[in-house]
């Protein structure tokens, strides 16, 4: 909405416009007024309720007299002009005034002064017409000029906000991961986030290098029911995940999501669903947490989450804690499994790895077949009686026995300690 002569030209057109463009002066708020009646007119996005009438007023006002003076003092007025169109540009991308609309009354505003021009220069000196048209292309080119401010103004500015936008939802994100949010402020998160206060929520917890295939892959294989709001740290992806279901009315607060056998069926279900659907990439472990109740409780979900993640095998399928507990268990109190393992296996562990090996697989094989030698023969390509002559050798090496349930129980937490703690655990003299 500036235009300004930039080039030399005629100097007898120069003076037509100069004559032309004092009185335009002193007439500024009649202009003003025809151009906010026209934006109104025009552009629907001018007579939104969020536009403030008054301050379209001042806006339209302040830029045709940077408009009009530049066509009278280009040089002295153009960095002035610039900078008025550069703040109009910045504010109307705060104010959410699309970008399209904008370019529009710009434009508008260039043809309201060439028109009052042209009828001024009509009126008072006819013959003056035919010189004015020697400096239109200057004037359009201004015009054009404008426009390319207003427009990078508005770009730089959404970009910013933009980036305002999405850190202040990270800071949110990683404050809820935290526990470190404070209960006055949930209603804000929940709006900003588009989270529940009352949800049911999990955390799934992605570590390792293929983190970045990971995500590209992820997006497509959320469940429909669940939301999930991915946040990225420096060693570790995390997603909320609103649960299907939720919030479940009248439900007390259970910050670690209750007895999962008598608890909420429908988490369990789509936390199941959720795993099954996480992709298993090479480099990767990904840990599923329990089930918690509100938005202020994600920091222990982010907890059990990164408790899930301790029992995961790179590469291996994503771990849910409700179906690994004694896992879990064991990597919540590592020097404990540790010295469980050592101490129900170590004979075994001492072995030469090979022997050691069979040994341990054998047992593993025998109790994931519920105490079946012929199944578990089956699995080990050997005969059953095999497998019975390898148990044999190991309850002679550890003095316990596979008849007891409880030897059997312990031997099991065993196995499990020496899995998810191998790189502690020795396993050889």
């Amino acid at each position: 909405m500036h235009p300004v002569v930039r080039s030399p030209v005629n100097a007898e057109a120069v003076a037509v416009l100069h004559r032309a463009a004092r009185p335009l002066l002193d007439e500024l708020p009649l202009l003003t007024d025809r151009m906010v009646a026209l934006l109104r007119k025009e552009e629907p996005a001018y007579r939104a309720a969020s536009v403030d009438q008054d301050e379209l007023w001042q806006e339209v006002h302040r830029s045709l007299r940077h408009n009009v003076g530049s066509l009278l003092r280009p040089k002295e007025l153009r960095e002035a002009a610039r900078r008025c169109s550069w703040q109009i540009g910045a504010e109307r991308a705060e104010q959410g005034l699309p970008l399209d609309a904008l370019l529009r009354a710009f434009r508008l505003g260039g043809a309201v002064v060439w028109q009052a021009l042209v009828d001024r220069v009509t009126q008072r000196d006819p013959d003056g017409v035919r010189l004015l048209v020697h400096v239109a292309a200057e004037v359009w080119d201004f015009v054009d000029e404008h426009c390319a401010v207003v427009a990078e103004a508005y770009r730089q500015t959404e970009r910013r906000l933009t980036w305002r936008h999405e850190n202040r939802r990270r800071l949110m994100a990683e404050a809820l991961l935290e526990g470190t949010m404070r209960v006055a402020d949930l209603p804000e998160v929940s709006e900003a986030l588009g989270l529940p206060e009352r949800g049911r929520y999990a955390v799934v917890v992605v570590s390792g290098a293929g983190r970045e295939a990971h995500r590209a892959a992820v997006r497509s294989r959320v469940p429909s029911g669940l939301r999930v709001l991915w946040h990225s740290r420096p060693d570790a992806d995390l997603g909320i995940v609103l649960l299907a279901g939720a919030p479940r009315d009248g439900a007390p607060g259970d910050s670690h999501g209750g007895d999962p056998h008598t608890g909420d069926g429908g988490s369990r279900d789509a936390l199941a669903e959720l795993a099954a659907a996480l992709p298993a990439l090479p480099g990767t472990r990904t840990g599923i947490g329990s089930a918690v109740d509100g938005l202020a409780a994600v920091g222990d979900a982010r907890r059990l989450a990164e408790t899930a993640l301790r029992s995961a095998a790179p590469g291996g399928e994503p771990v849910l804690l409700d179906e690994h507990l004694p896992a879990a268990l064991l990597v919540s109190s590592p020097d404990l499994a540790s010295a469980l393992a050592e101490r129900v296996l170590g004979p075994v562990l001492r072995l030469e790895s090979a022997d050691r090996d069979l040994l341990l697989d054998t047992l593993t094989a025998w109790l994931e077949c519920d105490g079946s030698a012929r199944r578990a023969g089956g699995r080990l390509f050997c005969h059953r009686n095999t497998v019975l002559n390898r148990l044999r050798r190991f309850e002679q090496l550890t003095g316990r026995s596979l008849g007891r349930p409880h030897e059997v129980a312990e031997l099991s937490l065993a196995l499990t300690a020496r899995r998810v703690l191998r790189p502690s655990i020795r396993t050889a003299v």
